[in-house]
Formats: C-alpha cells, sequence, structure tokens
C-alpha cells in the first residue's frame, strides 16, 4: 500500500481525497474481513511494510486532512477529532472492536463517544441499544470504507440510513467504469446520478395496489425489504438502459438540454460498462 503517492502534492483536492479514500478501503477491508465482516468488494489487496496500527493512522490523517469541511459545532475542533479518532480506531482493532462493534463501543468513555459522534456528524448521542451491529460498525470504519454488512442497499451509520454508490457491495468492474464515466463530472452532477443509481433499491419497496394506487412503503429493517441490486441476476447495464428507454419515452417532456445530458451519461456508462466486462 503506497501511502505517499495518495498525498502527492501535484494531485487536486479531489484527487487525493479519492486516492486517500481507496487507501483507507483497502486498508479497512483486510481489518474488517480478519474480524469475520462484510469487506469491501471493490477494495485491493492490503500490503504494507508498516505495522497496520501505524497504517490505521496514516490512512486516517491523510483522508481526514483533504477531507474535513469544518463547520463542525461550536467547541468541536476538527485537529483534535483527527487525533481522538485515529486512536480509537487503533484500539478498536486491538481490543476486537471490529469482531463486537457495540461492546467496544459501550467500553468508550462518554468523550470519545463524542469524538465518534461528531466525526460521523451525528446530531444527537449515540444509543448503542437503539442502532443495528451494522450501524455500530460504521461508526468504527472511516467514511470511505463503511460497508453494507447486510446487503440491504443502504450504508447503516449510527441510526442513519444512508444511500451511496458506490456502495461496498458494488463490484470492482462497475466501480472502474463509474470512476472512468464520472472522472470529469461535478461533484452535484455525479450526486444526481449516484441517486438514479439507487433508485430501483428505493422504488422496489413501494407497495402499490392492482390499480397502481400507494399502499405502504417498506422501511429499512423490515422482514420484507427488497433489494433488487443483491440479486444474482441484476444486470448495471439493463438498469442504464432502463434509464435510456425512459429518457426515450419521456423526451417531449425533459427539457432538451437536460435530455441530451441525461442520455449522453447512461449511453456512456452502458458502454463503459461493457469494456470494463461488467455487466
Amino acid at each position: 500500500m503506497q501511502v505517499e503517492s495518495a498525498t502527492a502534492p501535484s494531485l487536486t483536492r479531489q484527487q487525493r481525497r479519492e486516492a486517500t479514500g481507496e487507501q483507507v478501503q483497502n486498508l479497512f477491508n483486510e481489518i474488517l474481513t480478519q474480524a469475520g465482516q462484510a469487506g469491501y468488494a471493490s477494495a485491493e489487496a492490503y500490503d504494507s511494510e508498516n505495522t497496520v496500527e501505524t497504517d490505521i493512522q496514516q490512512t486516517w490523517d491523510d483522508w481526514f486532512s483533504v477531507s474535513d469541511t469544518g463547520n463542525h459545532p461550536e467547541g468541536v475542533h476538527s485537529e483534535e477529532l483527527k487525533t481522538g479518532y485515529g486512536q480509537i480506531l487503533v484500539r478498536a482493532y486491538e481490543e476486537g472492536g471490529y469482531a463486537d462493534p457495540k461492546g467496544f463501543l459501550n467500553s468508550l468513555s462518554d468523550e470519545d463517544m463524542e469524538i465518534v459522534q461528531h466525526v460521523n456528524r451525528l446530531a444527537g448521542p449515540i444509543d448503542t441499544n437503539a442502532i443495528t451491529e451494522e450501524g455500530a460498525l460504521n461508526l468504527l470504519v472511516p467514511q470511505p470504507a463503511q460497508v453494507d454488512a447486510n446487503n440491504d442497499g443502504l450504508t447503516q451509520v449510527g441510526a442513519a440510513n444512508l444511500i451511496r454508490f458506490p456502495d461496498s457491495r458494488t463490484p470492482d468492474a462497475v466501480v472502474d467504469a463509474w470512476n472512468e464515466t464520472t472522472a470529469d463530472m461535478s461533484p452535484r452532477d455525479k450526486m444526481m446520478y449516484q441517486l438514479q443509481m439507487k433508485l430501483s433499491v428505493m422504488t422496489a419497496n413501494i407497495i402499490v395496489d392492482d390499480y397502481g394506487q400507494f399502499v405502504r412503503q417498506r422501511e429499512p429493517g423490515d422482514p420484507d425489504w427488497v433489494n433488487p441490486m443483491a440479486a444474482k441476476d441484476f444486470s448495471y447495464q439493463d438498469l442504464a438502459q432502463q434509464f435510456l428507454d425512459y429518457l426515450d419515452y419521456f423526451k417531449n417532456q425533459i427539457p432538451k438540454d437536460k435530455y441530451e445530458k441525461d442520455t449522453a451519461f447512461w449511453t456512456d456508462f452502458k458502454q463503459t460498462l461493457a469494456e470494463h466486462g461488467a455487466k
């Protein structure tokens, strides 16, 4: 794992953020899988001459340094969060926190729990009795490496259910195709398409009657919750084609510039998926 390359001054801030995020993924994929947890599907092999503890601190410091935007509550300082959370990550590794995240969280002091809360930008104090194992685990994992442990299409962090794409379940070839297609895209546009990629998860859990009228919506954690992206025959190319079909059907109702922009994106993404061997 070449930590130095991720912090090269010739890279832009966004490029450094992405590069350090990949190193966080690689390291924590190794940590999580060793602890018997689900890892990150697109992570590369972790290889370093440093101790794991050293790399935990360094990769976390590197990513946080280029990713933190400030805007923390009054009295909360970025440098204290960086140092404090890094120490908590090392302790979690050394004390079995990734095998038993709730038990480890319950062992932390109130001050350390506040650090975990603010690093994860949670609105209120953490109640370990009110969160799932996945939600607890991801409180101890830096954001780029947080996982969808139960494969429901959402990433639970504390009590929050977050929509992310790519996420820990996204195949490597799909991630490569996505990164290539969105390489020069603005953060705003990229976020819009990320949400659309997960739209199928949301719509699959809306239940309607025989007349198409809304009946109810399944909630995360419900026993009948559905994640269509977890199906073995799920096709990202088919998903891209569905968006293209939608655009074509509603072409006359969509502003021309938006139609052309979205059509270009989904066409490029579908083609790039094929080039990378992703179904």
